[in-house]
């Protein structure tokens, strides 16, 4: 028995690590890291919350500051020009299902020590209860779920949430085929720039991509209101210098901004 304790001190002392020591301070450390990383999370969902409410960032006098940049603009010519804010374009029930899993798998690592596997009812409970904590904090919190959400899937559903609203605004059904939808998905935080068939043909698609990259730089800055006001007034120019408005012509949509809510 003594010889056996001599050796295994000898071990130790010739710099071999201590198994079990990763394990100890995994389960004196992790515990807190995953805390204090949910929370980080936490916080800056909540603070991010109002940036994915339509009404919050289109308050009445911004919308009236829309408005007026869309009448301006269609007095010079004779194409529409109809923005439209939605909340979401998809609501990304994948992305749900993934936070729980993420949640799943980081809780087990993190609280490895400490889960009950003696217990396989207890263990079960433990797993659910990751899971859950991941899935309700998505279901909540936009700014939550967007982190687990991919850029492509985003890019696709605004892309057809947009070609949807330019067919249920009636922007197909000008005489001239000018119709222009500017189209801005909050949660996706995508932009998308839509012209019919009579303005797009002779105007470079460059130029829809430039409306584009206005309406985000004014979102970049904290101002969506901006970025559609300055985007409807480039989108006018073009639209003046291609179809502008003449003896006759007549304003065949309504002068609006859609605003709309989940």
């Amino acid at each position: 028995m003594a010889l056996a304790v001599l050796q295994q001190d000898a071990w130790t002392a010739a710099g071999h690590p201590d198994p079990g020591a990763w394990y100890h301070w995994l389960g004196l450390l992790g515990p807190w890291i995953v805390l204090a990383v949910l929370a980080a999370l936490v916080v800056r969902a909540l603070l991010h919350r109002s940036r994915y409410r339509a009404l919050a960032v289109l308050g009445p006098a911004e919308q009236e500051r829309v408005h007026e940049a869309i009448r301006a603009s269609e007095r010079r010519t004779v194409g529409e020009i109809v923005p439209v804010v939605v909340e979401r374009s998809d609501p990304h029930p994948a992305a749900e299902w993934l936070a729980a899993l993420v949640f799943l798998l980081a809780g087990s690592g993190a609280l490895l020590p400490h889960l009950p596997w003696r217990s396989p009812l207890g263990f079960l409970l433990a797993q659910l209860a990751f899971g859950a904590l991941g899935f309700g904090l998505a279901r909540a919190l936009p700014a939550f779920k967007r982190m687990f959400v991919f850029e492509q899937r985003a890019s696709e559903v605004a892309q057809e949430q947009a070609f949807q609203e330019f067919y249920a605004n009636g922007l197909q059904r000008t005489a001239a085929a000018t119709g222009v939808l500017v189209f801005v998905s909050l949660f996706e935080r995508r932009a998308v720039v839509m012209a019919d068939e009579g303005i797009a043909t002779q105007v470079d698609p460059q130029t829809w991509k430039q409306v584009d990259e206005v309406v985000l730089a004014g979102v970049r800055r904290g101002s969506l209101a901006d970025g559609l006001v300055e985007g409807v007034t480039r989108a006018g120019e073009v639209l003046a210098e291609h179809a502008p408005w003449g003896e006759g012509d007549r304003n065949e949509i309504p002068d609006r901004l859609v605003v709309r809510r989940e």
